[in-house]
């Protein structure tokens, strides 16, 4: 006999999710070095670089709640299908204009901000695209999924927008990197979900806005782990300064920090891939032990130890960042109703978005005063006691992940009555 149909349709359905967000991360990381070259092209002004990389993330931390709020008010796939559309219209509107050499700052600097808006609006969708396909059980091993999919984006997006611009030019390598947007909206746009009942009553567009921090705080677990996390990306960016200056300066060389930092992204793609295959009884002690171990490349580094344990050090703790992540997300995605997990997941990228930014403007400066090793130890003391210290709340220590489907509850007179029978 026959099986009936029914029980693929998450699975394809997950199979489309997966798709369309591997093509609009790929098309994502190409986007950084494309820009570079094109301002270099225009104007090759290292300010002029800031000032159009400035114009892309700051409406990204304004407008991330905003997005949050639309992706829990609208059909998440298609606030999806805008953002990205509208990422590859303007890829494709600067690859014109390469092509054309009408291209200048001020051009680059609008669409550049039109971009961040577009990137605040549609990263809370993925979240509820994942709750909307995929049962609570297999959420684990569907964020894996997707979380090595990304890895292997940041791994090749580079190498990728090098060999396009060797080969075909900047302008050409826009064009192509927004056919990726567009075939990324077309595939997110089209996800067949199930849209979640909202609580019945009055709500405008500035009470959700304002109902989701009240979400955020009322989770204690959630708002400490933010600032953890928070903090995390802060020491990255640390890490991102000051670890190439190091390596260039006292380890030999370029090749020295290139070892380091690829030897981290198999890391992290290894963390990715194993989370779902640990035995994990408690996911948030697990996200704070991923946490902690970032702490081992700023030490190494402080030293700084030869290129070796350096390398092993930044492998460790990108694989801690790789299981960090996918079950983050999962825990997200279990234990907040689907009509605020939009809402939720936009605070926890506005603290990644903006800890990390500051971490690498801050490096530099604070390091030429104090040195490199203190900087670098009193980042490694921040990142492994806000992590660790995580452990000290009762649920952190305690939350596990959720098995199945938990049935709704029904009031104890009904519940009561039902025993009696």
């Amino acid at each position: 006999m026959r099986a009936p149909a029914a029980p693929s349709t998450p699975i394809a359905g997950f199979r489309r999710l997966l798709a369309g967000r591997t093509l609009s991360v790929l098309a994502t990381c190409l986007v950084p070095t494309a820009l570079t070259l094109a301002v270099i092209h225009a104007t090759g002004s290292a300010t002029d670089l800031g000032l159009v990389l400035a114009c892309e993330l700051i409406p990204q931390l304004v407008l991330l709640p905003v997005g949050g709020v639309l992706a829990d008010r609208l059909p998440p796939q298609r606030v999806a299908f805008a953002a990205d559309l509208v990422r590859g219209l303007i890829q494709l509107i600067i690859g014109v204009e390469l092509l054309l050499g009408t291209v200048n700052i001020f051009h680059l600097s609008v669409l550049s901000a039109i971009t961040g808006a577009a990137v605040a609006i549609g990263t809370p969708t993925v979240s509820p695209l994942v709750t909307a396909v995929v049962p609570p059980e297999a959420r684990l091993r569907a964020n894996s999924h997707l979380g090595t999919a990304r890895g292997i984006a940041l791994v090749a997006g580079p190498g990728i927008v090098g060999v396009m611009v060797i080969t075909i030019g900047v302008g050409w390598s826009f064009v192509l990197t927004a056919a990726l947007f567009i075939m990324a909206a077309a595939t997110l746009g089209g996800l067949k979900v199930t849209r979640h009942e909202r609580p019945a009553g009055n709500s405008t567009f500035m009470k959700d806005l304002a109902e989701g921090w009240q979400v955020v705080r009322s989770h204690r677990w959630f708002w400490t782990n933010l600032i953890g996390h928070g903090i995390s990306n802060l020491t990255a960016g640390v890490l991102m300064t000051l670890g190439p200056l190091i390596a260039l300066r006292e380890l030999g060389g370029d090749v020295s920090w290139v070892i380091t930092y690829q030897c981290g992204m198999v890391g992290l793609l290894l963390g990715a891939y194993l989370a779902p295959r640990l035995p994990i009884p408690r996911p948030l002690v697990a996200t704070s032990l991923g946490g902690a171990v970032f702490a081992l490349p700023l030490l190494t580094f402080a030293v700084p130890a030869p290129t070796a344990v350096n390398a092993a050090a930044y492998f460790v703790a990108m694989l801690g960042l790789g299981v960090l992540n996918t079950v983050w997300q999962t825990v997200m995605q279990q234990r907040f109703e689907p009509h605020t997990l939009a809402r939720a997941d936009s605070y926890d990228a506005l603290l990644s978005f903006a800890a990390r930014p500051l971490g690498l403007a801050l490096a530099a400066p604070v390091a030429a005063t104090t040195g490199n090793a203190a900087v670098l130890v009193f980042a490694a003391v921040l990142v492994g006691g806000s992590s660790l210290g995580l452990l000290t709340l009762r649920e952190v220590r305690t939350m596990g992940f959720v098995t199945g489907e938990v049935p709704p509850q029904k009031p104890a007179p009904e519940a009561a009555a039902e025993h009696r029978k």
